[in-house]
């Protein structure tokens, strides 16, 4: 057993003070710390046993924080990618037999395109009458033969695959001359195509309703925004205004870039109506941050809980371990007072040794916890959200959980009497 108590080099008659009492002698700190780590190592498997709590604690609160950053950012992100861009302006429909100027025509939607942050816009106009309209892809009526398909007739500006964020399976969308034309054509939701038998429109196939037929001259598809476009027939602006009377735009579908949706939602109504814009009602989605801090307090508070329980369950192990280590070590308790080891130097000692341990535990789950959550991101390709605060914050955790976790014991071990302790058996 091997004591490393330091003696003060004083002369002889400073050794012993004027009240009699003789001055104690002194532990270097440094043969204080050399001390508590040969304690942790000389009993390597139980130190290792005793530091694993600790280090499931320490690493379960880096992985939960870890993870749900992470996971808040990846799900916020997708959030973001449609529905944090994404403005709808809605346009009231004039009154009925009302000759007076709609407050938005198909050529407001130029001036909020011109707006900061403003990707694409598209201009939709329907009524409750094209909602459900029997539309057939041929003219020949047999006997016995279904009448067609109910599907939706809307009018739609010429940007609309871009409003929509879709995308032409077939053909092609009509453009401003088909427009000025007033040309009879039609383009197809990938749904209503299929409805209706078309799959391609090299032949120039037609559909047929109310009357009037109208070339196919396109199919869209992959549409995020308005689905319902996906059985729905779509018409030039002029031509549906004179085959069907859908003159007044109905919504104005706006997409942004990231962040943009707030401002271009408070603009884009001055933009459409100068005047009346307080008329329009507009859509915007939700303030970013508070979605993104939802999402991490929800996910936090569900995994905390657990981190919190395996450090006290690790709290619990460091101290029943150092509890019977000072049983195990009176004799070398006692011998120490003997010496001259004050309470302080013995109580300091295992207390260093509950607190190397809580800090071995606390490096170790820190780097275990980076670890997990970086193979987490990589596994499921995001971008790992690390906190340095948090993995340089982890060992001094652990070494505090293993301070307050070494303080019974330690404090048992300094109120032993050196006698007692010598007599008691080894």
């Amino acid at each position: 057993m091997r004591l490393a108590v330091r003696t003060k080099t004083t002369p002889a008659h400073a050794r012993t003070p004027a009240g009699g009492r003789t001055e104690r002698p002194w532990m270097d700190p440094r043969d204080l710390w050399t001390e508590a780590l040969a304690g942790v190592l000389a009993r390597p498997v139980r130190s290792a046993l005793t530091t694993l709590g600790t280090v499931l604690g320490i690493a379960t609160l880096v992985i939960t924080i870890g993870v749900a950053s992470t996971a808040g950012n990846q799900i916020v992100g997708r959030f973001d990618a449609l529905t944090a861009t994404s403005v709808t302006v809605t346009v009231p429909p004039a009154p009925d037999g009302s000759d007076t100027k709609p407050l938005v025509d198909w050529s407001g939607t130029d001036a909020v395109r011109r707006l900061t942050g403003v990707e694409s816009v598209a201009a939709l106009a329907d009524s409750a009458t094209t909602n459900s309209i029997q539309v057939r892809s041929n003219d020949v009526k047999a006997p016995g033969d279904v009448s067609g398909q109910t599907l939706a007739v809307v009018a739609a500006s010429a940007d609309l695959p871009s409003g929509v964020r879709g995308a032409m399976a077939a053909g092609r969308f009509y453009d401003s001359g088909d427009i000025g034309r007033h040309a009879q054509v039609a383009v197809l939701g990938d749904q209503a195509a299929r409805l209706l038998g078309i799959s391609r429109v090299q032949d120039s196939p037609a559909v047929f309703f109310q009357g009037q037929s109208y070339t196919v001259i396109g199919i869209l598809s992959g549409i995020k925004r308005e689905q319902r476009l996906s059985t729905a027939v779509m018409l030039p602006p002029t031509t549906a205004a004179d085959r069907l009377g859908l003159r007044d735009v109905t919504r104005v579908l706006v997409n942004t870039a990231m962040g943009a949706a707030q401002q271009v939602a408070r603009q884009a109504p001055i933009a459409l109506a100068p005047g009346q814009e307080k008329s329009l009602t507009v859509v915007a989605p939700a303030d970013l941050s508070k979605a993104r801090d939802g999402v991490q307090s929800d996910v936090n508070g569900l995994f905390l809980i657990l981190g919190l329980v395996s450090l006290v369950v690790g709290a619990i192990g460091i101290a029943n371990v150092t509890l019977v280590t000072v049983m195990e070590r009176v004799g070398e308790i006692g011998l120490r007072r003997a010496l001259g080891a004050s309470r302080r130097q013995v109580a300091g000692q295992f207390l260093l040794e509950s607190t190397t341990i809580g800090l071995l535990g606390g490096i170790v789950g820190a780097a275990l916890g980076i670890a997990v959550v970086v193979c987490v991101a990589v596994f499921k390709q995001w971008t790992p959200v690390l906190d340095l605060g948090l993995a340089f914050g982890a060992p001094v955790a652990g070494a505090l959980v293993g301070l307050l976790a070494g303080a019974y014991p330690s404090l048992r071990a300094a109120r032993m009497e050196p006698v007692d302790a010598l007599r008691a058996p080894s």
